[in-house]
């Protein structure tokens, strides 16, 4: 497995890389410089999951921000630079865990070098990212446009480049929005590095098609052994990017923890509002610390059968429910209670 082999990268109080547990991470959409909204938004994705944060750094206002956001906070705070190296370097002074630069875009080799110079001092890790839409014009010549293998040799020429400036503590980021693309670039760039992958597709989209997309993306690489940090990029709410991927790890067995909902479709049999109840168990169970599996089913007829693989569940009738637990039928309640009945249940879970 690919992520057995790559190399451990600390990133403040976290370690990727090596076979550690895949680690989810989002970045902000507040202004960096506005210290009281940023880290109120850093608090929120903390506590829906977020293991690792990334907030953008445009001025010396923000990179000075950094400082005062890191005390506050209990997550990795990854400064997110373009095209000044100054701010990477203020970025660096003022505590940030980890940087994220394009050096394509940093400008010369020199203000690179200096880049360098300060991570190294400090021991900061460098995510060296590259996207497919700023991938270097003679790459796009040279394979005749954008492909998987352009954006792996783009990363791969700055990677050596810092390598050869003495320095190793690096993550490789190469995102598109063609998922299909970014699959075989992951797949053709985990054969070429020991460097630890942090893997998304990039501007997949909003709430639907951005989960569908990185659903897809991110399953068939990480299914491969590839990937030691994610991001679920959407458009909207932050805090949506964490729940996804917690969904996505845990599909697909690689991150245990946290209760897992299946709900029935809805159909003509279906006597209780469906919809509502299931979002509200969603919502519900995002504090109860259990590994486990809740159903929510519409029909009082075939939920307990089809509820019996989950460990508890409820089924709605007319104006009344069942609570089912292992597939049996533990008591019969009025629809109104449902949610109340069940959340009791959890919270004083006995297997």
């Amino acid at each position: 497995m690919y992520r057995e082999k790559t190399n451990v990268v600390r990133i403040g109080n976290k370690k990727i890389g090596g076979g550690n547990p895949i680690l989810i991470q989002s970045m902000t959409n507040t202004r960096t410089e506005d210290i009281k909204r940023t880290i109120e938004q850093i608090q929120r994705l903390e506590a829906a999951g977020c293991d690792i944060v990334r907030s953008t750094v445009p001025t010396l206002e923000a990179a000075q921000a950094i400082a005062k956001i890191r005390k506050e906070i209990n997550i990795p705070l990854v400064a997110d630079i373009h095209f000044d190296y100054k701010m990477a370097i203020a970025a660096i002074e003022n505590g940030a865990d980890k940087i994220r630069i394009n050096p394509g875009n940093i400008g010369s080799r020199e203000k690179v070098e200096e880049v360098v110079r300060a991570a190294k001092e400090r021991n900061v890790p460098i995510r060296v990212g590259v996207n497919s839409g700023s991938l270097e014009r003679a790459l796009v010549e040279k394979y005749g446009g954008v492909t998987a293998e352009g954006l792996v040799e783009s990363a791969l020429d700055k990677v050596r480049m810092i390598e050869d400036m003495g320095y190793d503590h690096l993550v490789i980021s190469i995102k598109s929005s063609d998922v299909m693309m970014c699959v075989k670039a992951h797949e053709i760039l985990a054969e070429k590095t020991c460097h630890p992958l942090h893997v998304g597709i990039t501007e997949s989209g909003t709430i639907i098609s951005g989960n569908i997309k990185s659903a897809l993306g991110l399953g068939l690489i990480l299914n491969q052994g590839i990937g030691d940090t994610i991001r679920v990029s959407l458009t909207g709410d932050p805090v949506e990017e964490i729940k996804s991927a917690k969904i996505i790890l845990r599909t697909l067995g690689l991150r245990k923890g946290g209760i897992e909902i299946v709900s029935c479709p809805t159909c003509g049999r279906t006597k209780i509002d469906l919809i509502g109840l299931a979002g509200q168990v969603e919502n519900m169970v995002e504090d109860i610390p259990l590994d486990i599996k809740v159903a929510v089913m519409g029909c009082a007829v075939n939920g307990p059968g089809e509820a019996k693989e989950a460990d508890i569940g409820i089924a709605g009738g007319i104006g009344e429910g069942l609570l089912i637990k292992k597939g049996e039928i533990i008591k019969k309640v009025p629809e109104g209670e449902l949610l109340a009945v069940l959340r009791e249940e959890l919270l004083n879970w006995n297997a």
